[in-house]
C-alpha cells in the first residue's frame, strides 16, 4: 500500500516535472522566435534602403569629366551643404571681415539644432577657427547655424546667399535652404555642383581650405575626429566632406594629389559609410591614373571672385563712374554712359544718355587706346595738362591692333591724327557692342587669360559657339582691373542653349540680356 502511494507520487513529481520543462521550452521557443523577428524586422529597412546614387569624377588639372553617372540628376546634399557655409565664411575671412579670433555668440535657435553637434548652449560663444575646425570634422549643425546668424542676421537670410553664390559659380541646380544640411525637400544639389564647389573653395581660399586636412581637434578638452575616414588612409587624400541624411544616402567630395595629378570627385547615395568610402577608392584609383600633369584649365578663382561679400548691402554704394565720349565715322560726338560696376559684376551694361564731365588729370588714370590691347594704363603726373576723358569700352577680341600708347590725350575709339593720317583715312570708330544676348565666361585679371578661355569655350561647345562672337570686356575699380570673356550675338534661347552645353563641359557660364 504505502509502496503503491510512494511510486504514485514519485510519477506526479515526473510528470510535473515533464510538464514545466515542456513549458520552458516553449517560452524559450517563443523567446528565440521574438528575437528572430526583431532582428528580422531591424534588419529589413536597411535591406530596403536604397538612396538613389550619383558619381562624377574631375580632373582639376584639365577640367576634363573622367567618369559620371547621373551628375545632373537632382540630390538632398546633407552635409556637403557645410561647403559653402564655409566657402561664405572664407569670403568673410579673405576680406578682413572677421578673424580667425573672432567670437561668434549662441542663440537659442542654434542650441535646438539635431545632432552631429558640439552642444553648445544660448549664451556661449565660439571662436571662428574652432567654428571652422568643428563644421569639418563633426560636421556640427548648431555651429553651421552659428555661423549663417552671424554671416546673414538670420539662417533663412544667410540660406538666400548660398543660393545666390551657387549661381555665381556656375551651381545652376542647387538650392539652399538651410545651412546644415539638416533634411529639407527643397534643399538640393547635383554632383557636378557638388565637385564645382569643391574645385573652386580650393582655387578661391587655398590659405583656408587646409582646414579640411584637419583629422582631429581638441574643444573643451575633448578629442573630436574627422568623419571623413579617407584622410590619412587614402594617398594624397586632402579633403573635403562627408555627408548623411536617410533621404540622401552616405556622401561624399574628395579632393586627390598625387604626383602632380589632380582630380575632385563626388559620390551621392551610399547606403552605408563604407560602401560609399570603397567607392570612392575605387574611382580614386581608377582614374587618378590618367588624369593630367599640368594645369591647363583655367583656375576657377576669378570666377569665383565675380561676387564677393563685399557686394553685400551694407557695403556703401560706390559713385558712379562719369560717362564715356564715343566717337563715330561721321565724327559726330554720341555721349554714352558705362557705368562703374563692381568688379566681376554680371550685370548687363546699359547705355543711357548723360552728360560728359571732364576730370583733372593729377586725379584720375588715363586708360588710353593702348589700355585696351591689355597694355596697362599710365597715371599723369601733377600739371601734365589739360583735362582728359576717363574711359572704359568693351571691344571684339579680333579686332585689328591699336597704335602704341602715348602720354597725349586722347579719346577713346578715335585714331591719333597723326595715325590715322598715316592711314590716309578717316578715323576708325571702336566696336562697342548693343542689342541682343550675350555670355559670360569668365573674368581674369589678364587679358591674355581672358582671350585663353574664350578659346577654350569654343573648343568645348563649338556647335553653340560657332557664329558668336568672342571678345573681352575691361572692368576697372579703382587700381584693380579685370578682363570679362563674353561672346555676343545670341537670342535668348541661344544664349541659355550655349551657357548649358558650356556648363556640360565644365566651363561656368552665365546668360545676360545686353
Amino acid at each position: 500500500m504505502l509502496r503503491r502511494k510512494a511510486g504514485s507520487r514519485r510519477a506526479m513529481r515526473a510528470a510535473a516535472l515533464g510538464l514545466a520543462s515542456l513549458l520552458l521550452m516553449i517560452a524559450a521557443t517563443g523567446d528565440a522566435d521574438a528575437r528572430s523577428r526583431h532582428r528580422h524586422s531591424r534588419a529589413a529597412p536597411a535591406s530596403r534602403y536604397e538612396p538613389p546614387y550619383a558619381s562624377i569624377v574631375v580632373d582639376a588639372n584639365s577640367g576634363a569629366v573622367l567618369e559620371s553617372t547621373n551628375p545632373d540628376s537632382p540630390r538632398h546634399p546633407a552635409s556637403l551643404t557645410k561647403i559653402m557655409t564655409l566657402y561664405l565664411l572664407f569670403e568673410r575671412l579673405d576680406s578682413g571681415k572677421i578673424k580667425p579670433t573672432t567670437e561668434f555668440d549662441v542663440s537659442e535657435h542654434a542650441s535646438e539644432q539635431a545632432p552631429s553637434k558640439l552642444g553648445l548652449k544660448p549664451g556661449d560663444s565660439i571662436t571662428v577657427e574652432n567654428a571652422i575646425r568643428s563644421i569639418v570634422t563633426k560636421s556640427a549643425n548648431d555651429v553651421a547655424v552659428i555661423v549663417a546668424e552671424a554671416l546673414g542676421g538670420s539662417e533663412p537670410e544667410f540660406a538666400r546667399m548660398m543660393t545666390k553664390k551657387a549661381r555665381e559659380l556656375g551651381m545652376a541646380h542647387t538650392t539652399y535652404v538651410n545651412a546644415s544640411g539638416l533634411p529639407s525637400d527643397e534643399q538640393i544639389t547635383t554632383a557636378r555642383d557638388q565637385v564645382l564647389l569643391g574645385r573652386a573653395i580650393q582655387d578661391r581660399f587655398p590659405k583656408y581650405y587646409a582646414y579640411f586636412q584637419t583629422r582631429a581637434f581638441v574643444f573643451r578638452g575633448h578629442a573630436i575626429r574627422n568623419h571623413n575616414k579617407l584622410l590619412g588612409a587614402v594617398e594624397g587624400v586632402d579633403g573635403i566632406k562627408t555627408g548623411y541624411t536617410n533621404a540622401s544616402g552616405f556622401n561624399l567630395v574628395t579632393s586627390v594629389r598625387r604626383a602632380g595629378r589632380h582630380i575632385v570627385a563626388a559620390v551621392f547615395g551610399g547606403r552605408t559609410a563604407n560602401s560609399r568610402d570603397a567607392r570612392m577608392r575605387d574611382l580614386i584609383g581608377q582614374y587618378i591614373r590618367v588624369a593630367a600633369r599640368e594645369k591647363t584649365a583655367p583656375s576657377l578663382d576669378a570666377v569665383a571672385a565675380l561676387k564677393t561679400d563685399g557686394d553685400r548691402a551694407d557695403k556703401p554704394a560706390e559713385k558712379k563712374a562719369p560717362g564715356a565720349m564715343v566717337q563715330t565715322a561721321s565724327a559726330m560726338p554720341m555721349q554714352v554712359s558705362l557705368p562703374s560696376t563692381p568688379i566681376g559684376s554680371t550685370e548687363p551694361i546699359k547705355p543711357t544718355a548723360v552728360k560728359t564731365y571732364k576730370v583733372k588729370a593729377a586725379t584720375m588714370r588715363n586708360l588710353g587706346v593702348a589700355g585696351l590691347d591689355g597694355t596697362p594704363g599710365r597715371l599723369q603726373p601733377p600739371g601734365a595738362g589739360a583735362a582728359k576723358i576717363t574711359t572704359i569700352a568693351t571691344v571684339k577680341a579680333d579686332a585689328p591692333p591699336l597704335p602704341p600708347a602715348s602720354n597725349k590725350p586722347g579719346i577713346l575709339g578715335v585714331l591719333p591724327a597723326e595715325a590715322a593720317a598715316a592711314r590716309n583715312s578717316v578715323p576708325e570708330p571702336v566696336t562697342i557692342r548693343r542689342g541682343g544676348w550675350i555670355i559670360q565666361v569668365g573674368a581674369f585679371d589678364d587679358e591674355a587669360d581672358a582671350r585663353q578661355r574664350l578659346t577654350i569655350a569654343r573648343g568645348k561647345a563649338k556647335d553653340a559657339l560657332d557664329t558668336a562672337d568672342p571678345f573681352t570686356e575691361r572692368v576697372a575699380k579703382g587700381d584693380k582691373t579685370l578682363y570679362r570673356a563674353r561672346f555676343a550675338g545670341f537670342d535668348k534661347e541661344q544664349a541659355e542653349m550655349a551657357c548649358k552645353s558650356l556648363r556640360r563641359g565644365e566651363i561656368p557660364c552665365m546668360p545676360m540680356k545686353n
